[in-house]
């Protein structure tokens, strides 16, 4: 079995910086290897065993030339690759407050691999604390569309 990846935020900040970064650049985190196994462990959860995730041989011969990964698992990825890019100290609370706008814009085949791209696109204080607007692009190795473009929304409470 895959083991977990272990990651810390290379980007931490307080509070107060936190209020000034609307328009702040994160970066990209390491890629990620799409597994087969990945692929088979999610639709095992989410009760999705479409064959274009899990027959990889009946999957060769469909429309991507290989199984793909489904889109709500990439999608997935956006927590672990949020930590992996960033992290606010000095909070009592960090609260996942959803998405906006959502598009999967590629599919991503088993054995790709996969980064996130983040920028701070609003900061908004909000009653104990502060909500930013994170502009998220998963893109794949090597492809020019991204595979997701999200725009996903944090809390932070002091």
């Amino acid at each position: 079995m895959t083991q977990p990846r272990v990651v810390e935020p290379r980007l931490v900040v307080d509070f107060d910086r936190l209020l000034t970064m609307a328009g702040a650049d994160l970066g990209a985190t390491d890629w990620l290897e799409i597994s087969q196994e990945r692929v088979n462990l999610f639709a095992d959860a989410t009760d999705d065993r479409q064959w274009i995730h899990i027959d990889p041989e009946r999957a060769k011969e469909g429309p991507f030339g290989a199984p793909i990964a489904h889109g709500f698992l990439t999608l997935s990825l956006l927590i672990p690759f949020w930590g992996e890019l960033f992290d606010v100290e000095g909070v009592t609370t960090k609260v996942n407050y959803g998405l906006d706008r959502v598009r999967f814009t590629s599919p991503v085949k088993v054995g790709s691999r996969v980064r996130m791209l983040g920028q701070i696109a609003e900061v908004t204080e909000v009653k104990g604390g502060a909500q930013i607007k994170v502009n998220a692009t998963i893109e794949i190795e090597g492809q020019e569309r991204p595979a997701v473009v999200a725009e996903f929304l944090a809390r932070f409470y002091k």
